[in-house]
């Protein structure tokens, strides 16, 4: 069995993680003690583990300080054309190993660190973890700002500093219990306050219409301070900028209220402005049309949008000089990215700065809105699509409200020019709904307001065009693309699985972390006897170490040898982790698999969790199943376990019902770090099969256009209940508490569910699913064959770079052009 690497064999390891030269080391510790003395006011005797991490944290973010400043000089002296990438959630994960990275310091900073006696665990322990968001949407946000960097955009992302990110979760009792994150209580090391850019938002007030415009006054202000990270490029000096927005109350509170005693209440007062970033909601598959929620929206618009008029304003670096004031000018220097329906307030905020501040007439305000604008989707749940009461709007956004009126009037006038007569089509388009309480369409808005549409994989943009916005399509298909959704190759091969990219790299050279499609060159290697031992060497090391981690932390012993069949996802009906829990509560074969967390208001999804836990106590305690399998929930799934578990996965469940996945990005990540794919015809599975070949992953299920018919004939889950004894048996046992012996009703209402509410066809799947897990197990007993197709599918990952993604982006949507030109160094005499 192979042994992980000792320190010995890491200090002389030269490679991906970059050459270790004997002025950096020397350079690095002298800096890391400077820091531990004066920033951190400490020495030897008295440091803890967190001190030493802040010390190497803000040593390694000198580093960055030089080339974050020459990046934006040069903007500032280049003026390209930049990219304003608007998201809710920013899911970013460690930082200080991920910049050392991206600057080729790795090696450096841990042989510093040895010679001043600090084992690299230092680069593990997470003491600042940034997790603003709920799953694939931020980390999406977070690989997406990694490529713009790498690829020399001008690019910027923007959203909320939220002080709570996602909850931390508990498993106690087999319960998910949430336990508040406070990610901000030691400090961040990463941001820079910049109180210089804060920015006033109003709410509520009224409108006032004049001959010279429209008035909104009596509002009520809260201040944006704004809160800068960098963000490196892969080894190109280039630094951009994540701005994150915070709510501060206005210094002039009311202070009449000092007379009369109620000074303390005026003072309490202001959390409640400052309460808009006060926390992340914990729910990205579900619409929850809360107030604060909405002040959350427009409160990081408009502080944006002030934000880039600003910066378009002016030419000169540090000059607040107002240079430029021809708004026709603006979609030719900034692109603005939606990303999902979170930000479409940017498009009724923006015709407002520019009809009712810039004075611009309305037409010629819409045509840079729309020039300007771009929209992402994320999804096809109707429950996830995002629409406001109309009187909510009216109360928080009066003038919103009127301009979204205006639109929706300007836009159905043009729907019937064209589709004379067609009542139906005029009500199904337009951005608000009038069933019993109006609501306006936030996607609807988007599509309306934006000159690009897309979704994030082939299929999902196919089903957007045919069915959700089919309408919009037949009327403007022009705007409509796709834009396959990919992952960062630096956190998610470099940095998590350096051993894989280390392998790689003796064979094809390291440009591929650059360029992904370069992977293909791993074919010719394929039958070579030496690359297969290599990579199935490496996948035992981290299985290995994985099952040290699980023993340490859970108290679960597991085999090494076993498969590491693994489903990682937000728990939802749709993604079907019910289906993996028939399939294990029946089969005892060789898996160990993890889940993610539950959205706190989500009550069917914490069921499931609780059946998980349950399933998993029966299982991994039964003396007859020993260690053959191991049903494991690992509870408080982030991006730091993530960089993990994933290297150490032998299979992936991507089994979503069809149709309803709009991409995934963990398939991608496992796909890379070596498992295989068990899956549906779903999302970018579809891309994956065909990248990898149909041959090389584990496809079941029904295609979507099997769902499609279905739904027209009826689901009835009786006839297969019926009709599969395992099945049966495995829904009986549910049922009648087998997994629950002191509360045998407990899972009666999953079991309901199932039989006679189930929208996403469970068991319709199932024996395709069983037929397919065989085909796994027969496959895995040969591991050569195994590995062969496990080089495959690492070959075929090169479309799945996120840095491919932002490319189209930037070509197709934004009108960019990436580059791979590095900008001098700082220390570079130019």
């Amino acid at each position: 069995m192979s042994k992980p690497l000792s320190d010995h064999d890491r200090r002389k390891q030269i490679s991906v993680r970059g050459l270790a030269g004997v002025e950096n080391i020397s350079q690095l510790k002298l800096d890391f003690n400077r820091h531990l003395h004066f920033t951190l006011v400490k020495d030897r005797n008295v440091a803890t583990r967190r001190d030493y991490y802040f010390a190497l944290a803000n040593t390694v973010r000198e580093h960055l300080i030089g080339r974050w400043i020459r990046t934006q000089q040069h903007y500032y002296e280049k003026d390209p054309k930049r990219v304003y990438y608007i998201s809710l959630e920013f899911y970013m994960g460690r930082a200080l190993q991920n910049t050392m990275v991206n600057l080729a310091l790795e090696n450096a900073c841990d042989e510093a660190m040895y010679q001043v006696r600090q084992r690299p665990f230092i680069f593990h322990v997470v003491f600042c973890y940034a997790g603003l968001g709920n799953g694939g949407l931020g980390r999406l946000a977070a690989c997406f700002l990694d490529s713009m960097a790498s690829l020399g955009l001008a690019a910027y992302g923007y959203g909320i500093r939220y002080e709570f990110g996602i909850f931390n979760q508990k498993i106690i009792n087999g319960w998910q219990v949430e336990e508040a994150d406070d990610w901000l209580r030691y400090g961040n090391p990463w941001e820079k306050a910049r109180p210089e850019y804060m920015r006033p938002v109003n709410f509520y007030g009224r409108t006032e219409h004049h001959p010279d415009g429209v008035k909104w006054v009596d509002t009520q202000v809260v201040l944006a301070l704004p809160y800068d990270t960098p963000i490196p490029g892969y080894r190109n000096n280039v630094v951009n900028t994540m701005r994150l927005w915070s709510a501060k109350a206005p210094c002039d509170f009311n202070l009449k209220d000092f007379n009369v005693g109620g000074y303390i209440q005026a003072v309490l007062d202001r959390n409640l402005a400052e309460n808009i970033s006060r926390v992340l909601y914990p729910n990205d598959n579900f619409f929850e049309g809360k107030e604060l929620r909405l002040k959350q929206e427009y409160f990081v618009v408009s502080a944006t949008l002030q934000d880039i008029i600003r910066r378009f304003k002016v030419s000169k670096f540090g000059s607040r000089e107002i240079a430029r004031t021809d708004f026709s000018k603006l979609p030719d220097k900034v692109a603005i990215q939606l990303n999902d329906t979170h930000p479409a307030m940017a498009i009724p905020e923006l015709m407002r700065v520019l009809v009712d501040e810039e004075k611009l007439e309305w037409e010629k305000a819409w045509d840079i809105c729309v020039r300007t604008c771009a929209y992402t989707n994320h999804t096809v749940l109707p429950e996830a699509l995002e629409r406001w009461p109309v009187d909510l709007f009216a109360y928080l956004l009066p003038r919103h409200l009127e301009i979204i009126y205006e639109i929706n009037r300007r836009h159905l006038e043009v729907i019937a020019a064209k589709y004379p007569g067609d009542h139906d089509r005029l009500c199904r388009m337009s951005l608000i709904e009038e069933g019993g309480q109006k609501k306006i369409n936030m996607a609807h808005l988007c599509i309306v307001g934006s000159h690009a549409v897309n979704g994030v994989a082939q299929i999902h943009s196919d089903i957007l065009k045919a069915t959700v916005f089919k309408d919009f399509y037949e009327m403007e298909p022009h705007k409509f693309q796709n834009k396959t959704n990919g992952i960062t190759p630096r956190r998610w091969l470099v940095m998590c699985n350096p051993g894989l990219a280390e392998v790689i790299a003796e064979r094809i050279g390291e440009d591929f972390i650059r360029d992904l499609d370069q992977l293909k060159g791993l074919c010719k290697y394929v039958n070579d006897e030496a690359f297969i031992r290599d990579v199935a060497k490496v996948k035992q090391e981290n299985k290995m170490k994985f099952a040290v981690h699980l023993e340490e932390h859970y108290k679960v012993k597991i085999n090494p040898n076993s498969m590491f069949d693994l489903q990682v996802k937000r728990i939802h009906e749709y993604k079907r982790q019910l289906l993996n829990c028939l399939f294990n509560s029946f089969n005892a074969l060789s898996p160990t698999f993890p889940f993610m967390q539950a959205a706190p208001g989500y009550h069917t999804a914490k069921m499931i969790i609780r059946l998980i836990t349950a399933i998993g106590e029966v299982v991994n305690n039964d003396p007859v199943v020993g260690d053959r399998l191991k049903v494991i929930f690992l509870e408080n799934y982030r991006v730091t376990l993530a960089e993990r578990v994933i290297p150490a996965s032998d299979l992936s469940e991507q089994i979503s019902t069809a149709g309803t996945e709009a991409s995934g990005t963990g398939n991608m990540k496992f796909m890379l770090n070596g498992a295989l794919t068990i899956g549906t015809m779903d999302g970018a599975n579809v891309e994956m099969a065909e990248e990898a070949g149909m041959d090389n992953i584990f496809i079941f299920g029904m295609r979507v256009e099997d769902v499609d018919a279905l739904d027209k004939k009826g689901y009835h889950a009786e006839e297969y209940y019926n009709r599969l004894p395992e099945l049966k048996q495995a829904i009986d046992q549910i049922a009648g508490g087998f997994f629950s012996p002191k509360q045998p009703d407990l899972f009666k209402e999953i079991v309901n569910m199932l039989m006679h509410h189930d929208r996403f066809k469970v068991f319709a799947d199932y024996e395709d699913y069983i037929k397919c897990q065989e085909k796994v197990n027969a496959l895995y007993k040969n591991p050569k064959e195994w590995t062969k197709k496990v080089i495959y599918n690492i070959a075929g990952c090169g479309k799945f770079s996120s840095d491919r993604t932002i490319a189209q982006y930037a070509r197709e949507i934004w009108g960019m052009e990436p580059t791979l030109e590095k900008l001098p160094a700082p220390d570079d005499k130019q």
